[in-house]
């Protein structure tokens, strides 16, 4: 009798990671809409960023053109796993348009020395912690990372992405017109 409970309870359980495991992969691309003060996009065009190697990065530079922004940081494992899948899509696509920039949710040295063994063709500029309260507004109610953000040219946030992406599935934004 306690085996067949066991495995009564072991199916459940089975079950319930099943039902939470899809409920997460449907949420992946689109994320529920942000609440708070940067759900406006109009503030998320007024930031600016620090760069590792020292100067800064102004959003509001980055408007006017399709946008691709990824927070990252170097120790993450799924984030250093896709960065050359980003910038395979950056060089790719930045002919037609395309922009994209890389939120470090670290410190700048960590940074430059990744950037050493992994350089990459677009913009990092350093979110640091504050990135992350930032990254919630953006609909990452988690805080987990990676999570990229497409923005239109008109700088509306299209798509957003929980996890690990690739080239593939960003072109097929691109693609997609937006």
């Amino acid at each position: 009798m306690n085996s067949r409970r066991m495995l009564v309870a072991g199916v459940a359980a089975a079950a319930a990671l099943a039902g939470a495991g899809g409920a997460l992969w449907r949420s992946r691309e689109r994320a529920p809409e942000p609440a708070g003060p940067l759900n406006d996009e109009a503030a998320v065009w007024g930031l600016r960023f620090q760069r590792p190697s020292g100067g800064e990065l102004a959003m509001a530079d980055l408007r006017g053109r399709p946008l691709v922004v990824n927070f990252w940081a170097t120790w993450c494992a799924p984030c250093i796993k896709e960065m050359p899948e980003i910038d395979r899509f950056h060089r790719e696509h930045a002919a037609r348009g395309w922009q994209v920039l890389g939120l470090a949710i670290d410190s700048a040295e960590p940074v430059r020395a990744f950037l050493e063994r992994i350089p990459v063709g677009f913009p990092v500029a350093l979110a640091g912690l504050p990135g992350m309260e930032l990254l919630r507004n953006l609909g990452n109610v988690a805080g987990a990372l990676p999570f990229t953000v497409q923005y239109d040219a008109d700088g509306r946030v299209r798509r957003r992405r929980l996890g690990e992406t690739t080239a593939r599935e960003l072109s097929s934004w691109a693609a997609a017109g937006d």
